[in-house]
């Protein structure tokens, strides 16, 4: 009598590579078609102003022989407020959002997703 020793059949070797790669075209598609998106909005500059900032710290833990690595990156998010009272939340680099405080107002101009920038009102 004959028994499998790998119930899967090695469905496993194959079922793993396609999931990985379905998961990388998602996001390579998404990424895509939110470029496209931004691309195709229009490009507005309107009164608003600096609610709320936050940061999200990610720690990567990497292993080589016998040390350990550790990076961190961190990610800056604003949130801005239009006069209607619609908020709205852009990522932006470490300088930009060191240059915005809360509570500043001004101009932000921002193109869909994609934050431009924000000019102060003095």
């Amino acid at each position: 009598m004959y028994f499998d020793a790998d119930p899967f059949g090695g469905a496993m070797f194959t079922i793993v590579p396609l999931l990985i790669i379905g998961v990388f075209i998602f996001i390579v598609v998404k990424g895509l078609s939110e470029w496209s998106a931004n691309n195709n909005s229009p490009r507005l500059t309107v009164p608003a102003a600096v609610i709320s900032k936050r940061t999200r710290i990610s720690n990567n833990h990497h292993h080589s022989n016998e040390h350990m690595h550790t990076t961190s990156t961190t990610s800056y998010y604003v949130t801005f407020q239009f006069e209607s009272g619609d908020r709205t939340e852009f990522s932006l680099n470490g300088s930009q959002y060191g240059m915005l405080a809360e509570g500043d107002t001004g101009m932000l101009t921002f193109q869909g997703t994609r934050y431009l920038g924000f000019e102060r009102i003095q």
